[in-house]
């Protein structure tokens, strides 16, 4: 806050969260400490750099009046960061009654016999503030380690389902009565063949005795031919 006598200011440096391409603004705050209206000018040394609104006015007596600062959009930030631009707050006894459109440039002349009371204002670059991290993403850095424990678990589960899903698929092959069965049919199928291998035996047997007599074909041939055939749609029926 400024010592001076008509206006106190606040702040004296106008610190700017300087981002690349991004307007950013700052508020001055002028108090009129007096009874009487106080016309106000705002200057800088870098006029097409900043917007000032207003940059000319009247505080009325015991009040405030609030200075918006605007810095356009900067396409590259100086290496150090360093702002060498100033602000000039000038601030004048005016009349009663008095308003902003009344306030001229002669008002502020020191030639013209005004006593004009200045206040230098400097300009800082500060880092932009970081955005505090929401709470539920806290939360789920907070919960990370049961988050992933979870998954673990669920991937565990997963497996042993698959697992059990497996073992039900081939549960004949592993226990002793699924071996019992198998060594059965086996046996079963050996003895078919055997069976099979005796009867074409004896079927090649009496087609050569039906050539030898030139007869027909003995009724016995008959029944043994349906007698494979029943054997056999046994066998693939238990297979």
């Amino acid at each position: 806050m400024s010592n001076s006598e008509l206006l106190s200011v606040e702040p004296l440096d106008l610190q700017f969260p300087f981002e690349l391409r991004k307007q950013i603004s700052c508020s001055l705050y002028l108090t009129n400490k007096t009874d009487n209206h106080v016309a106000f000018k705002v200057k800088t040394t870098n006029p097409k750099k900043y917007c000032v609104r207003p940059n000319t006015g009247v505080v009325l007596p015991r009040s405030t009046c609030e200075v918006l600062v605007t810095m356009q959009a900067q396409k590259e930030a100086p290496s150090d960061m360093q702002c060498k631009d100033k602000f000039l707050l000038q601030g004048v006894t005016a009349s009663p009654g008095v308003t902003a459109k009344d306030v001229t440039p002669e008002m502020f002349s020191k030639e013209a016999g005004y006593l004009v009371e200045e206040t230098k204002l400097r300009v800082t670059y500060v880092a932009p503030p970081q955005p505090p991290s929401p709470v539920h993403e806290g939360s789920e850095e907070g919960s990370s380690p049961r988050a992933s424990v979870s998954e673990n678990g669920g991937q565990a589960s997963e497996f042993s389902f698959q697992r059990f899903s497996a073992d039900k698929v081939e549960p004949q092959e592993n226990t002793p009565e699924a071996r019992a069965l198998i060594t059965k049919l086996t046996e079963e199928k050996q003895s078919a063949i055997q069976l099979n291998n005796k009867l074409e035996r004896e079927l090649d047997q009496l087609r050569r005795d039906s050539k030898r007599s030139q007869s027909g074909i003995p009724l016995m041939y008959v029944l043994l031919v349906g007698l494979i055939g029943l054997i056999l749609g046994y066998i693939m029926k238990r297979t």
